[in-house]
């Protein structure tokens, strides 16, 4: 890989193991059609930045970094709705606390001034991409029944387009609230 290269990136909280799995496994039993996310690929997105530079990341990660160490430590969400878009089905999550929404808002601001994101007025939505679709399935099912999600990580993702659908590998990790409080 050159620094030239460029490559798809996105910041998102990581969820720990056993909610994934329990995602995928609604998921599975629960909707019909389309292609649904691997397990190990679902995640919460705090800031997507499409297509960047391979030298970018650096800067990126350490902005993660810093956002990450100043959040208020663990982050609570819950699934509340199941939802579809043009293109997905996604679990939207309540953000118990608030800190979530504090995280992304930070993020976003360090990312804007870094240059690499670019402002929008569009909301934040805590969300879990499940499943993709050509098109809208319609599909009404029940949210998945779970306890509350605690995610205490976020990460820095490279996003590679396949056959199978978009693979996420980790570049970078950073704990949550390592500067802050707890």
């Amino acid at each position: 890989m050159t620094r030239d290269e460029r490559i798809r990136l996105f910041c998102a909280l990581e969820l720990p193991e056993d909610a994934r799995a329990h995602l995928a496994a609604w998921g599975d039993e629960a909707l019909h059609g389309g292609r649904r996310v691997r397990a190990d690929d679902l995640h919460v997105t705090l800031a997507f930045l499409g297509s960047r530079p391979r030298a970018d990341v650096p800067g990126i990660a350490a902005e993660l970094g810093a956002a990450a160490s100043s959040a208020a430590g663990r982050i609570e969400l819950q699934p509340r709705s199941y939802r579809e878009t043009r293109g997905a089905g996604m679990i939207v999550l309540d953000d118990m606390d608030g800190r979530a929404a504090a995280l992304a808002a930070d993020l976003r601001q360090r990312l804007e001034r870094l240059g690499v994101l670019r402002p929008t007025s569009r909301p934040w939505l805590p969300h879990v991409t499940v499943v993709r679709f050509r098109k809208p399935a319609g599909l009404h099912p029940p949210v998945a029944n779970m306890c509350s999600i605690h995610v205490v990580r976020s990460a820095l993702y490279r996003s590679s387009l396949g056959s199978g659908g978009a693979r996420y590998d980790a570049l970078e990790t950073a704990a949550l609230g390592v500067g802050g409080s707890t």
